[in-house]
């Protein structure tokens, strides 16, 4: 019966992160640093709203679209932090995360043979999604651009078959962030073009020293583009799966759609627990922030102080080195050091051709736990130095 499974789900490919994330828990005395998995608790008064709405029976379907009291929530969180306009009632749509959004937008404005320009490296859950659509993916080499996308780069790939531009920032596997000049650029590009623009803005809150810029900000484009955030990394609530879409409201129309004969709605649950959240936790990300930026200076350091080239993380709690002086694919890197130092960290090729020769590393996780695994990486990297030494 194998043969009847549809062909281009039998064409997806296992992600590489949760393979890693898997096969480490193989060996005794490991250490993950693969997965994007906040290290922190979701904030106790955020757990509380979900334990009442339990108690209080708060358990039945939402509307289709969400809470009213989150999705007015929601637009005043995008509205203080960035200055978005989106009305709660029309153009706003509470998601069981980000990555339904993705699902539910792509199957809302992608046809059978159209193309999807998008940057790579890119988050390896792009692609499947695009292609189960019967879309085609097209990574832009952002390699020497220091991991940008830009106008130009955009420009050159745009065909007559270019339904969408997917914008990532700030940016899953490299952290690199867009400025407001580096997005007037696209959007004056884009303006008045047949092309839709979905921003996938999850890490919106994790900026370290500058401050997000949203493209939905300018108002030339607003009209074509969908906004994709969330809570799941700001507020260290992967496991509730509450995201959210902001789009002008003809998009939106269809949208529901979709989303209606997918899931539904939202967990009501989680949805009880997001309003506190976006209410009396507005600025809990602040805290999670100021961490993730001392460790994203420990392990920049480390990474430097072994000789590796590296871009130094701009936000979100990834770094991205390169692994190309050592003349090996980033499988066979990440699989020796897995194997010889017990330490998982995520292949390059999972973010498209384009990370080839380079390797993900989360520092979601503790000081220690980073201060252990790049202690092992040090001693992985100088063992295979030596042996380039000796083949000399």
């Amino acid at each position: 019966m194998e043969h009847l499974i549809n062909n281009r789900v039998q064409l997806l490919e296992a992600s590489l992160i949760r393979e890693f994330s898997e096969r480490v828990q193989q060996f005794s005395n490991s250490i993950n640093l693969t997965i994007g998995q906040p290290d922190f608790n979701t904030p106790t008064h955020v757990k509380e709203a979900g334990k009442k709405a339990i108690d209080t029976n708060k358990t039945g379907y939402t509307n289709n679209t969400g809470l009213p009291e989150l999705r007015q929530v929601a637009c005043h969180f995008i509205r203080k932090k960035y200055g978005l306009l989106y009305s709660w009632e029309t153009e706003t749509i509470v998601m069981n995360g980000a990555t339904q959004a993705l699902d539910t937008v792509f199957r809302t404005i992608l046809d059978e043979g159209c193309e999807v320009i998008l940057p790579g490296p890119a988050y390896p859950g792009y692609q499947p999604l695009i292609e189960m659509c019967g879309a085609k993916p097209v990574f832009v080499d952002t390699s020497d651009t220091a991991f940008k996308i830009t106008a130009k780069l955009i420009e050159e790939h745009i065909t007559e078959k270019t339904r969408c531009v997917l914008l990532s920032y700030p940016s899953n596997p490299v952290g690199t962030v867009l400025s407001k000049d580096e997005l007037n650029e696209i959007a004056m590009l884009l303006k008045e073009k047949d092309i839709f623009i979905v921003s996938d803005e999850i890490y919106s809150e994790l900026i370290y020293e500058k401050e997000h810029c949203s493209i939905a900000s300018f108002p030339e484009v607003r009209n074509q583009t969908i906004v994709i955030n969330g809570i799941s990394k700001s507020h260290a609530m992967t496991g509730w799966r509450i995201g959210f879409l902001f789009a002008p409201e003809y998009v939106t129309n269809q949208m529901l759609k979709v989303h209606i004969f997918n899931t539904t709605c939202a967990c009501s649950i989680s949805q009880e627990a997001a309003v506190e959240a976006l209410t009396n936790g507005l600025d809990a990300p602040i805290v999670m922030r100021e961490e993730y930026s001392k460790r994203r200076d420990y392990v920049y350091e480390r990474l430097i102080s072994m000789g590796l080239q590296v871009t130094k993380p701009e936000a979100a709690f990834y770094i991205f080195p390169s692994i190309e002086p050592f003349q090996m694919t980033s499988f066979k890197f990440t699989n020796l050091l897995l194997e010889k130092e017990h330490v998982a960290v995520v292949p390059g090729a999972a973010f498209s051709s384009v990370g080839e020769n380079y390797i993900r590393i989360s520092f979601a996780s503790s000081m220690s736990v980073l201060e252990e695994g790049l202690n092992r990486m040090e001693r992985f990297v100088n063992a295979l130095e030596v042996k380039e030494v000796i083949r000399k």
